[in-house]
């Protein structure tokens, strides 16, 4: 399989697509998922093309998964949350619907089961408030 530059997290990188971002840097850029499976739902993109772990350069799974305790942490403060799931599919029979490497971080609160993920997208200024609050927490 190869990658295709024109997936939606790639354009989301290259400035084409708006996204509520939470953390960037010269490797990864965190930004809120538009259908949340639960509030502060946020994914972690590496810049590097990948369609998957399973592709990645080992140096750039290194970077990445820094960013994703980084963000989980801000996450868990900033909603209260109990605890965090992180999530990362690779290739569709696994559940991966967009090929380029991504993480979910979604943080958790205890005996509140995740939303479906129905394809209904959050309001806008949700997902600005959410991104918000989770910047501050960093």
């Amino acid at each position: 399989m190869t990658y295709d530059d024109n997936n939606i997290f790639a354009k989301i990188l290259r400035g084409e697509i708006p996204s509520h971002r939470v953390y960037e840097d010269a490797d990864v850029v965190a930004f809120m998922d538009v259908m949340p499976q639960a509030n502060g739902h946020t994914l972690v993109v590496p810049k590097a093309a990948s369609r998957n772990i399973l592709d990645a350069d080992p140096a750039v799974l290194s970077k990445a998964i820094g960013v994703v305790q980084k963000v989980a942490l801000a996450t868990k403060k900033a909603f209260a949350a109990d605890g965090v799931t992180i999530m990362q599919f690779n290739e569709a029979p696994a559940g991966q619907s967009v090929f380029h490497l991504h993480f979910h971080v979604i943080p958790r609160v205890e005996g509140v089961a995740l939303k479906p993920h129905t394809g209904g997208m959050e309001k806008p200024e949700i997902l600005a408030a959410n991104a918000e609050k989770i910047r501050a927490a960093l």
